[in-house]
């Protein structure tokens, strides 16, 4: 049939579907009602096939054709690997089931059109998928499988149900073995695969680095500049010229240092603190990256793009290239460096009662680690401390100031998890040989309350001022989550105080303070953050639930995110008085544009980071299988428990290797009981286990219970 003709038949097929007296019908149905041959039976179907391809109309569970109706929604289709999917419809407040054979050709994370039939029974509402409307996968990252003429490429995303065909001569050479990443150029659908070609061999799957390298690419995280990108960074300076020390505070004189972790690169706050008669004064510097960066260049275009630096085990994904971010932007040692500075004045009790803003010119006078400032400020180790004479007495300063700064936020509420955060350590060909716990200490604490009160000040300051801005909020936990997790805490002998469904945040400190040092602590804790909500970027001032704070943003990290170097822009325009009407206009027009595009990327960044992280410990523990290690219950399903060790791997022991007897599960006391034998695995239950084995693809690890 000719796209003339096809086109000619779906107009009159439409005219019937529209008429007001027609009932839905089968196709031998309308058939019928046309008299049509057997031979014409065929072309009524291809017509109808295009049809429900388009949207226009849509086929029943039964099998009846009619227009879409109040049943057809829209909303995010979540494939699984056995072929089978849901769709999340917002508002809806459960998903609808959509059966192997009705998904037709979407795929993981694409916004869809379903049309639901009626739930029934106590069963979930199931569909049929009509159409794609926005495509969440234009590349796959996979594992390629060569034949003779043709190669099949196996997704890494296991939400991705089905393999992809490549044909011959659409391979780039690759061999089995090879990660690729393949543009899909075929969707397929009910009885095709989806069909592509390769555009890049990331490398062979045993090559160090490819690992890593393949979640990047799975993630669309871009590891490379364009060239624009790096022509324009070509003009930028190595060092601070003489005309742009012009017209800015002086304050190379001031005793400086930044404190940072041993390794890192991209140094962006520097700190200054002096004792005076009101208190004490504290400078946060930040770089001046914006001063660089300049509105609408190919290098800002790129950092939207990008949003965030990724912190991966191996490697940095940095939002600038290095010659910004470990270059001219870095506030490194002895040299002169742009600055954008808050200084605040700080009384005893901890209250800002004056501060500046300003745009200054920099000297760091020693770069300094945690590591070193804790072995002054907690240990008084005489040798570190000789070493670095003549900048103790500032470090117990910051100590003191800090102290007091810490306590204030805990008396209005603020929430402080204190989670263990993994650090990983690789060979040299990327094979991870030991999983700790990174735990903060008083050096890392000092500079996060430093960092909490120049972003704190700034973002009160912006607010009354009635300018555009980026602001970072944290709603209030929903309620039904919180009172949930009253009912669970309840187990423990614990209680949340909750008025009208809402919570204080000061309620949850109270928790996390009642339950510091017992065995159900980090269990407890974890079930606390996941009852709350995610951060994000708004350009209102909605106030940060977590932090107990009316005012908050994020202005001292620009090297790395994106927010950051927006406000700075809007910082100094202020400043030079160049924020009037029309750049007020123009900041009203992107900023939530930018804050969504930034809460996107940051989000993007975390799973990344995370996907590598469990990745590499599942690579550990398959170098350990038969060891014997404790831990404690961190989660409990009608499956199985998690159980987190020291070094913070999570396995999972399954309830079918719970031999010898028949395990029930209580989600109200969060616990499996044997039913003969009484046995119960409960949350944060101190357990032995043995690792049984791991999954690299699907980066789990297996438990066996261990009983001496």
């Amino acid at each position: 049939m000719t796209e003339e003709l096809l086109n000619q038949r779906k107009e009159k097929m439409m005219a019937l579907f529209n008429d007001p007296t027609y009932v839905p019908m089968k196709l031998k149905e309308l058939a019928m009602l046309l008299d049509l041959s057997r031979d014409q039976r065929d072309e009524l179907r291809e017509v109808l096939e295009a049809l429900e391809q388009e949207g226009k109309i849509v086929l029943t569970k039964r099998g009846k054709y009619k227009l879409p109706s109040e049943e057809f929604l829209t909303g995010t289709f979540s494939g699984t690997a056995k072929g089978f999917g849901f769709v999340t419809v917002e508002g809806r407040p459960d998903d609808i089931y959509i059966p192997y054979d009705k998904v037709k050709d979407a795929m993981h994370g694409d916004r869809v059109q379903v049309i639901a039939e009626p739930a029934r029974g106590g069963r979930r509402a199931e569909g049929t998928i009509v159409k794609v409307l926005e495509r969440a996968n234009q590349t796959l990252v996979g594992f390629y499988q060569k034949s003779r003429n043709f190669g099949f490429v196996v997704p890494d995303n296991q939400k991705i149900g089905e393999d992809v065909f490549i044909p011959q001569g659409k391979d780039m050479g690759a061999v089995t073995g090879h990660k690729v990443v393949v543009k899909l150029t075929d969707y397929g659908g009910e009885r095709k695969k989806p069909e592509g070609e390769i555009i890049e061999i990331i490398g062979h799957v045993n090559d160090p680095g490819t690992d890593i390298l393949s979640i990047v690419k799975a993630y669309g995280i871009p590891d490379e500049y364009p060239q624009e990108v790096m022509e324009q960074i070509e003009h930028i300076p190595d060092e601070v010229q003489e005309e742009e020390k012009a017209g800015r505070k002086d304050i190379r004189e001031w005793q400086t240092v930044t404190i940072d972790g041993e390794d890192a690169k991209d140094l962006d706050d520097a700190i200054t603190i002096s004792r005076e008669e009101f208190g004490y004064r504290l400078g946060v510097h930040i770089a001046d990256v914006s001063h660089y960066v300049r509105e609408g260049s190919p290098l800002d275009r790129e950092a939207l793009k990008r949003g965030t630096s990724v912190y991966l085990v191996d490697r940095v994904v940095p939002m600038l290239p290095h010659k910004l971010s470990n270059g001219i932007c870095s506030l490194n040692q002895g040299v002169d460096r742009l600055a954008l500075s808050c200084i605040m004045d700080i009384d005893p009790q901890g209250k800002v009662i004056s501060h500046e803003v300003a745009e200054t010119l920099i000297r760091v006078d020693r770069r300094m680690s945690y590591t070193a400032v804790n072995a002054i400020v907690t240990d008084r180790d005489p040798a570190v401390m000789a070493e670095y004479d003549g900048f103790v007495e500032m470090f117990d300063c910051m100590k003191e100031l800090a102290d007091i700064l810490r306590e204030k936020r805990s008396q209005r509420g603020s929430i402080d998890f204190d989670f263990p955060e993994t650090k990983i350590l690789l060979d040299e060909k990327g094979r991870p040989v030991e999983i700790k716990p990174y735990e903060r200490n008083a050096a890392t604490k000092i500079i996060e309350d430093f960092m909490l009160m120049a972003n704190e000040t700034i973002a009160e300051d912006y607010y009354w001022q009635e300018v555009p801005f980026l602001y970072r909020t944290h709603d209030n936990p929903d309620p039904e989550k919180m009172k949930k997790l009253g009912i669970f805490i309840n187990n423990f002998g614990y209680s949340l105080h909750m008025q009208n469904g809402e919570v204080h945040p000061k309620e949850i400190q109270k928790l996390l303070n009642k339950i510091d040092g017992t065995e159900e602590e980090a269990l407890i804790s974890r079930l606390t953050l996941r009852s709350m909500k995610q951060a994000k970027y708004m350009p209102i001032c909605g106030g940060h639930f977590g932090l107990a704070a009316r005012y908050y943003t994020h202005f001292t990290s620009p090297i790395r995110r994106y927010p950051d170097l927006q406000i700075h822009r809007i910082i100094k325009e202020n400043l030079h008085g160049n924020l009037t009407g029309k750049r007020i206009s123009h900041y009203d027009s992107i900023l939530t544009e930018v804050s969504i595009q930034c809460s996107q990327t940051e989000r993007r960044a975390d799973e990344a980071e995370r996907e590598v992280v469990k990745m590499k410990k599942c690579e550990y523990m398959s170098k350990r299988i038969g060891q014997v290690y404790e831990g404690v219950i961190s989660g409990v399903t009608n499956w199985g428990f998690y159980v987190e060790l020291a070094n913070t791997v999570e396995g999972l022991v399954r309830v079918s290797d719970l031999y010898g007897d028949y395990y029930l599960f209580s989600e109200e006391k969060m616990e499996l009981r044997g039913e003969r034998s009484g046995r119960v695995y409960r949350l944060g239950q101190k357990v032995k286990v043995t690792v049984s084995g791991t999954d690299k693809l699907t980066r789990t690890v297996d438990f066996l219970p261990y009983f001496e």
